[in-house]
């Protein structure tokens, strides 16, 4: 944690970050909860997501058109995202303009009114936003991967919910979720730029005092089955995903599983880059990535492939995560290194990202983790550990979701046999 970011606890419990940037002109503010589609039961499939939008749409002393006018008629931005386990209202302006920022997130977060005439308009938003992502093969490959990988549970349904559940959502049911559910233990307000903490604390005190909630319910566990999807599609390109359960964001593994994603598909010099796209031709993109959730996590790989190029490409792809369990150079792990650490500081230059981060790091670790601590321990994994952490898991059980023109993919126990053998 660097010098300047400062954590104080409201009366009600609820904390306030503040990263102090005195050169900039602008501040970057908002509320995080602890609270996602991970917290929905299958009869509430795209409530959290839909109370996301709803804020926007009128308070107890605004309407929808005068929270967007006090905004941008300073030249500020808002804006808010759900995930599986977190939904943040955050706001942009210049430091001039705080306060107004600031109000207005206080008042969408506590005193949205859920007019039934607005939810009603809304629903068929949300059903437009949920076919659009329903015309992206990229998308629905991996709706696919995450049903296939977490069936029958939340993890395995879309943040953006199921059509069917958001046609019946009434405001009585958007407000009983808030209030059980928005809870002062897992709420975070993070704020980064030219901020004076104990002044942005005292007006936090005063706005934020109308959530009643202390304790946030616990989300269903979760589950890791595995497994395939292929889904025939008249596309030109096949859309592929291969995957295996990976590590919770406090696993002792979890450098090592982000450090192997860098180094075979981190990059134009990954293996996986090199050996399919630049020596074979077979893909336009292929990449890996390792993500990571309470108590579970991902290790996947996504590549883009033509339908002949997809006979070859299975093949080569299984044999280069077989080599990864029998080396690892020295180079690759110090060049993939250099890339998560230069990544890590690249992104606190971004004003958005780092109140993100921030507040999410508290969300999870309960503590801000200083750039020096996450360096130390990015620098201590070893090639010897990354090959073994490879060797375990690319012995686990594998999810694979294809989806386009599958007339050459592999089948599931081939893919199975190959790494094994």
């Amino acid at each position: 944690m660097s010098r300047d970011v400062i954590i104080s606890r409201l009366s009600n419990g609820i904390r306030v970050i503040t990263d102090t940037q005195p050169t900039l002109d602008s501040v970057t503010l908002g509320v995080w909860v602890g609270v996602g589609s991970r917290f929905e039961k299958k009869s509430e499939s795209g409530i959290s997501h839909f109370l996301e939008h709803m804020a926007f749409k009128g308070t107890t002393t605004r309407s929808a058109l005068q929270i967007a006018k006090e905004i941008e008629q300073v030249g500020g931005f808002i804006n808010a995202y759900t995930g599986q386990d977190v939904t943040a209202y955050h706001a942009r302006m210049l430091k001039k303009d705080m306060d107004i920022g600031l109000n207005i997130i206080a008042d969408i977060t506590q005193h949205a009114i859920m007019d039934e005439k607005e939810l009603n308009t809304e629903k068929g938003v949300i059903i437009q936003e949920i076919n659009m992502y329903k015309d992206q093969p990229h998308y629905m490959a991996e709706v696919n991967f995450d049903a296939t990988a977490y069936p029958n549970q939340p993890l395995g349904r879309e943040v953006a919910g199921d059509p069917e559940v958001i046609r019946q959502m009434t405001p009585q049911k958007m407000l009983d979720y808030v209030h059980s559910h928005y809870a002062m233990d897992r709420i975070v307000i993070s704020a980064v730029g030219p901020i004076q903490h104990d002044s942005f604390v005292k007006k936090c005190e005063r706005l934020f005092c109308d959530f009643t909630l202390k304790k946030t319910p616990i989300s269903e566990p979760a589950h890791y089955q595995g497994g395939f999807k292929y889904v025939k599609k008249p596309h030109e390109q096949v859309n592929l995903i291969v995957g295996f359960e990976g590590e919770s964001y406090t696993s002792p593994d979890i450098w090592k599983a982000k450090l192997l994603a860098a180094i075979l598909g981190g990059g134009m010099t990954s293996r996986l880059f090199q050996e399919i796209r630049e020596k074979r031709g077979l893909v336009y993109t292929i990449h890996a990535y390792a993500s990571a959730e309470t108590d579970t996590g991902i290790w996947g790989i996504y590549a883009g492939t033509g339908e002949k190029e997809l006979q070859v490409l299975m093949p080569v792809l299984v044999d280069e995560l077989k080599k990864a369990t029998h080396k690892i150079t020295k180079e690759e792990v110090q060049q993939a290194q250099t890339r998560l650490e230069a990544a890590l500081l690249m992104r606190n230059e971004d004003l958005p990202e780092h109140a993100d981060t921030n507040a999410i790091e508290f969300l999870r670790y309960g503590r801000v983790r200083s750039k020096a601590s996450l360096i130390k321990a990015i620098r201590a994994v070893t090639p010897k550990e990354i090959q073994q952490y490879a060797s375990r898991i690319f012995a686990t059980k594998p999810t694979l979701s294809c989806l386009g023109p599958i007339k050459h993919m592999m089948s599931y126990d081939d893919v199975i046999k190959q790494l094994r053998s």
